[in-house]
């Protein structure tokens, strides 16, 4: 495997990798349950409806939640095994060819936008702040920051020393980095929904 990155002991990306896939899958596999059970009992509320703000169902019955013609926690089902998968190879020692980490970080760019959009629709168009969803959001925007970083200082994108260090410290930033996100998405959430006041004040 001529093209392979050299093996480089990542753990903590590794175990985050693991970690967010779970939880991205078990957010998917709970929007899936709500979705079957709105298709067997028509006018029933989902288990993460608990006010107008708050709630799955309009986000599951609207078109964004479908937006490729099925339900969207169906991508959420199929998708989140990669970085399980990625992330139990990596504690394994495992190694991987350029054009592999080349397509996992195209699938973690894809989640990103898909999600900076769903983000969009939730908030300016639909009005609502789903549960599930925004725990998709919150692992998956690190994901997309700690695989873009990785890729660059393990030499897939580059070989300047100077990018590969700079990126390999920038590594520890990335939890401040994803705050930093939620921060802003929470800000134009309250100025957009009155989040605080619909949320706590009933």
């Amino acid at each position: 495997m001529p093209d392979a990155i050299p093996i480089r002991r990542t753990p903590v990306f590794a175990i985050w990798l693991i970690l967010a896939g779970v939880i991205g899958w078990w957010a998917a596999f709970q929007l899936t349950l709500d979705k079957f059970q709105a298709l067997a009992n028509p006018g029933t509320s989902a288990s993460c409806d608990f006010s107008v703000l708050v709630q799955c169902s309009k986000n599951l019955d609207s078109w964004q939640g479908s937006a490729f013609g099925f339900p969207n926690p169906v991508i959420g089902i199929a998708c989140w095994v990669a970085p399980i998968v990625v992330g139990v190879a990596l504690l394994a020692g495992a190694r991987f060819a350029r054009w592999f980490w080349v397509l996992f970080w195209v699938g973690t760019l894809f989640a990103f936008c898909f999600v900076i959009w769903l983000i969009s629709q939730s908030i300016f168009s639909l009005g609502t702040l789903c549960p599930w969803c925004m725990l998709t959001w919150v692992v998956t925007i690190p994901t997309f920051y700690a695989t873009t970083l990785h890729l660059l200082r393990n030499g897939t994108v580059t070989s300047s020393e100077r990018v590969t260090a700079i990126a390999d410290r920038l590594m520890a930033w990335v939890p401040l980095m994803a705050i930093v996100s939620y921060a802003i998405i929470a800000l134009i959430a309250q100025l957009r929904l009155n989040a605080i006041v619909n949320i706590f004040g009933g």
